[in-house]
């Protein structure tokens, strides 16, 4: 039998035309999913944009009807006056008081404890203090406004004998703490990133430790320290429920003007009080979307520079400059600097002595500040370094003192309310008796639609600009709106949500609003997670994945995103427990204070555990025992969220330096 040849030529033909259809179908399929991931990074421009054109949309009638002049430098705010009078300096200079006030006791805390986590705390006792201050990151504004409220307002009140403890020095003292943990946290990290040959260095040419810290490390740390600064300043600045709720809210200025102890009214917390009551369309309606503008553009421009320091912190970093021209340079501009803000801390601090406590007293302190600064040069470096030392310490067990003094009074009475009515049965009179079921499930759905919406956006995002693209101008685009949008106070994202997503789409009040709004809050957070846990992957894996014949997009779903998941889980959690414990941008879009029954569609409103907190805290009295219970279980859920992404993190570290 004679075997015929098969016949080479025609089924090459066939292979060769298979092979590129299916070549042609794999390339198509690839372009198709970069055109998907570069949609979900452009998410972040849409959303600032959307943002701004929103605001300034209904804030234009300001311009047409008040003047933008008269709006900007006008000292009065009477809304309800015959005829209303709209100028917003008053709340501008409220609100730079109240946060310069919070710079001055929380910058001097901030930096002592950072020095002492980096330098010299104990490997035990950092892994404890650290995670501490990540915990008081963690606690939601609403319980910080509610901790005020009740307790530090009436020991303002009871200590300085005045009328009301609801104060420019409560406010204060209340931003401080929240902007404790950001400037701890960068100041911590940029002062260990310090090279440590310069600390050896130092060491070994005779310096102490103590010369070592003030003269080499924190010089070297300076820009990171200097971002910490300006983003704890941006905080403050945004923060809206805790300054509403313990500021007094008077639109005047306080007389004399450093009078810490006179009610006063911030940008912020105007748009809090007043949103919620005015006429949509109304004049009233268009000159708070003008302070809402001003708000996002003062934050923005604080919040831009501290990206800036920061990049130019990352460059330096990745050797564009050289160590010593890097080295040169630091020292010259912290010898500039450093006096000048030695005196402006001091003067600041002095004020506030001279009027928050008896004239004595705070003359007797602020004697022994001069005294002190003046004899350091008559103490040897050893003795320096004991009382320096000291101080540090102090500043770390203050920070520490604070977690547990609120943590404290919190648990201790918020225990009693806790029982199976209390979290299984709706609120009855006026949340005095009853419980807080419809407010738990509320926010489940809340977080739970913001993280379905914000997750698949934030990680497509950051795949497209780690995973497709090299750095450009529209990377450079998107990362910079990114960071804006992550610096856009939650009252902000509030507002958007009520112009754009109730009003405009006509959504009205409701769960999906809510969750929109809260969704795009969360991004910046979950692109940036996303990032980093990418970066972290070896590029040779992914080189490897390609010279086997891997597509991309194979390389990426099986070689990159596996062991990226631990960070891109710790981001979401993160997102998690911010999304739940926020009350400001889902009070006009999304929560009703009391509802019998639970929520059947997503265009109903819903309860919401932050939001019933405030209501309590402030509108219903003899309210006391279910206030505290409902402020000890939303500790109790945004506290165990971060505490599981911490565990997390820590896990994962572990593994990868095993």
């Amino acid at each position: 039998m004679v075997q015929q040849e098969p016949d080479n030529e025609k089924t090459g033909h066939y292979r060769n035309r298979n092979d590129s259809s299916a070549a042609e179908a794999r390339e198509l399929r690839e372009r198709a999913i970069k055109a998907v991931w570069f949609c979900t990074a452009l998410t972040a421009i849409l959303a600032i944009v959307f943002i701004i054109l929103f605001l300034v949309r209904d804030s234009l009638p300001v311009v047409r009807d008040i003047g933008i002049v008269p709006f900007l430098t006008g000292t009065d705010w009477y809304p309800s006056g015959d005829p209303p009078v709209y100028g917003i300096a008053v709340l501008v200079i409220g609100t730079v008081l109240v946060t310069l006030g919070a710079m001055a006791l929380a910058v001097p805390l901030s930096i002592g404890c950072a020095i002492y986590i980096a330098e010299l705390a104990p490997l035990t006792v950092k892994n404890i203090v650290k995670p501490a201050i990540e915990l008081l990151a963690g606690i939601p504004s609403v319980v910080y406004g509610f901790f005020g409220l009740i307790v530090l307002t009436d020991f303002i009140r009871v200590t300085f004998d005045v009328p009301s403890g609801e104060t420019w020095l409560a406010g204060s003292i209340l931003l401080a703490i929240m902007a404790l943990p950001t400037i701890i946290s960068i100041s911590e990290d940029a002062i260990s990133m310090v090279p440590s040959e310069y600390k050896e260095g130092s060491l070994a040419i005779g310096a102490t430790r103590w010369q070592t810290i003030s003269q080499v490390l924190v010089p070297g740390a300076l820009s990171g320290i200097t971002a910490a600064i300006i983003l704890g300043f941006g905080r403050a600045i945004g923060e809206t429920m805790a300054v509403m709720m313990v500021t007094g809210n008077a639109a005047i200025i306080p007389n004399p003007v450093w009078n810490v102890l006179s009610p006063v009214r911030t940008l912020t917390g105007t748009l809090g009080i007043e949103m919620g009551e005015v006429a949509v369309g109304s004049d009233h309606y268009a000159a708070l979307f003008g302070v809402a503008v001003v708000l996002l553009a003062i934050t923005l421009l604080v919040n831009s520079a501290a990206v800036l320091i920061l990049n130019s912190i990352r460059e330096r970093q990745s050797g564009r400059h050289s160590r010593k021209k890097r080295t040169i340079m630091t020292g010259k501009v912290w010898d500039q600097i450093r006096r000048p803000a030695l005196i402006g801390e001091f003067l600041l601090l002095a004020v506030f002595l001279f009027v928050a406590l008896p004239a004595h007293a705070a003359l007797l302190i602020t004697a022994g500040i001069i005294a002190g600064y003046c004899l350091r040069n008559l103490l040897d470096a050893k003795q320096a370094e004991r009382i320096a030392f000291t101080l540090i310490i102090a500043a770390a067990a203050i920070v520490l003192l604070i977690l547990a003094v609120i943590l404290q009074d919190i648990i201790v009475h918020g225990l009693s309310a806790i029982s199976w009515e209390f979290l299984t049965e709706g609120p009855k009179d006026l949340g005095r008796a009853g419980g807080i079921f419809p407010a738990i499930i509320g926010t489940f759905c809340l977080v739970t639609g913001a993280i379905l919406f914000a997750l698949p956006l934030g990680v497509g995002a950051a795949i497209y600009l780690i995973e497709y693209t090299k750095e450009g101008r529209i990377t450079r685009l998107i990362r910079i709106t990114v960071d804006l949008l992550n610096g856009t106070p939650s009252i902000v994202f509030g507002l958007f949500g009520l112009a754009f997503l109730v009003y405009f789409l006509n959504f009205g009040v409701s769960l999906l609003a809510g969750q929109v709004t809260l969704g795009l809050m969360v991004l910046p957070t979950i692109i940036r997670a996303t990032e980093e846990a990418l970066r972290t992957i070896p590029g040779s894996l992914r080189e490897g994945s390609l010279a086997l014949g891997a597509t991309r997009w194979q390389t990426i779903w099986r070689v990159v995103l596996p062991p990226a998941v631990p960070g891109i889980v710790t981001g979401t959690i993160l997102s998690i427990g911010r999304a739940a414990g926020e009350t400001a941008p889902i009070m006009f879009t999304a929560v009703v204070f009391s509802q019998r029954y639970l929520t059947a569609s997503v265009f109903e409103p819903v309860m919401a555990l932050p939001y019933h907190l405030f209501i309590l805290a402030t509108n219903v009295p003899g309210s006391s025992t279910n206030k505290y219970g409902t402020a000890l279980v939303l500790l109790l859920l945004v506290i165990g969220i971060y505490s599981v992404a911490i565990y997390v993190r820590s896990h994962f570290a572990k593994k990868m330096r095993g």
